[in-house]
């Protein structure tokens, strides 16, 4: 998928028109992400079972989905447009994916430990503790490929678009790292789905 956003290390990204208004965080969100995290620490204090199962049922099912629809759909799809439509795009995808996808990760894996430890799903007498072993895995390379590999990409893609001459060579690797990563934990994702499945059926 080469020169997702660009053909060239010249100024290509803006080629064809004015350039997108860029905010690299969206702060009129950070109220959403402020109340997603402050419902999960009360779910936290309060022990209460129903809302961490909330909060790890649409947390992860939102992460799962994501991933598979920017692994599978949006890259192919990005990867086909014109240039001035990928640096477009981009400006306007990109800044959602900042806090989008660590509220996810955080609020999936804090709630799905602390039902895990209510649960005695993470003690060795579980019969299916292999598998609870095996979900942790994949959901634990996930996240280091989301916080490690994904977001530093997406800013670092976003503060480049934003100089008044972006390096274009330096944003078409960067997006070809997020596409690929992104379809990599997709692939992952099919796996989660296949131990979850696994585990609610046992």
């Amino acid at each position: 998928m080469a020169d997702v956003i660009v053909g060239s290390p010249q100024s290509d990204v803006v080629r064809g028109g004015a350039r997108p208004a860029l905010q690299v965080v969206p702060v009129r969100a950070l109220p959403l992400v402020a109340a997603a995290l402050g419902g999960l620490l009360a779910a936290i204090a309060t022990n209460r079972l129903w809302a961490l199962d909330f909060f790890h049922v649409v947390g992860g099912g939102l992460w799962t989905a994501i991933d598979l629809f920017v692994g599978f759909i949006v890259g192919p799809i990005l990867g086909r447009l014109s240039i001035p439509a990928r640096a477009e795009f981009t400006a306007r995808f990109m800044p959602k994916m900042v806090l989008l996808m660590p509220t996810l990760v955080i609020t999936t894996l804090t709630s799905g430990w602390q039902l895990a430890r209510h649960e005695g799903f993470i003690l060795s007498s579980y019969p299916q503790h292999g598998w609870v072993v095996a979900s942790m895995v994949v959901v634990g390379v996930m996240s280091v490929i989301a916080i490690g590999l994904l977001e530093p990409a997406n800013l670092a893609v976003l503060f480049e678009l934003k100089k008044p001459q972006p390096d274009g060579e330096l944003i078409g690797r960067l997006m070809r790292r997020f596409i690929y990563t992104a379809g990599v934990t997709g692939a992952m994702q099919v796996a989660t789905l296949i131990i979850m499945t696994r585990l609610a059926t046992a």
